[in-house]
């Protein structure tokens, strides 16, 4: 293993697609990520331009063992690394990256980004990293 060998060791996976901008409070809700077959688990919450200059946003981080999260749950702080709130945006948070980390133990999760009082233009995309896979090397292109 190669001492700077990341790239042959996580698997990034869709979470939000980058879209049009959200002009209201719609709850933006990710792909929902497989973890088997990983030992870590990260979500990466990248903004854009957020025009209002109120808005405020929550994050929630659900799991579950059903692939469509038909049992979601909140996950408890305890499985979290970092908090919601330190991953949740600000209406002057511009152009930057928000991280969370998951280390539950069901298969399954996914983020819900939720803006409140928004009335201007927000984008948000946002990316999972799967890392320590059980077996490697992770393919490229990422499947």
């Amino acid at each position: 293993m190669a001492k700077f060998d990341l790239h042959n060791h996580i698997a990034p996976k869709r979470g939000i697609s980058p879209a049009a901008a959200v002009t209201d409070n719609t709850a933006i809700v990710s792909q929902i990520v497989d973890t088997r077959g990983f030992g870590a688990v990260e979500f990466l919450l990248l903004t854009g331009s957020l025009a209002d200059a109120d808005a405020t946003f929550t994050v929630l981080v659900e799991d579950g063992d059903a692939s469509n999260l038909s049992d979601a749950a909140a996950v408890v702080d305890a499985e979290l690394l970092g908090t919601e709130a330190l991953a949740a945006p600000l209406f002057s948070d511009d152009n930057k990256v928000f991280k969370i980390g998951y280390i539950g133990n069901k298969r399954y999760a996914r983020v819900t980004v939720t803006p409140a009082a928004n009335t201007g233009d927000v984008y948000v995309s946002g990316v999972w990293v799967l890392g320590h896979p059980i077996l490697g090397p992770t393919a490229n292109p990422p499947a």
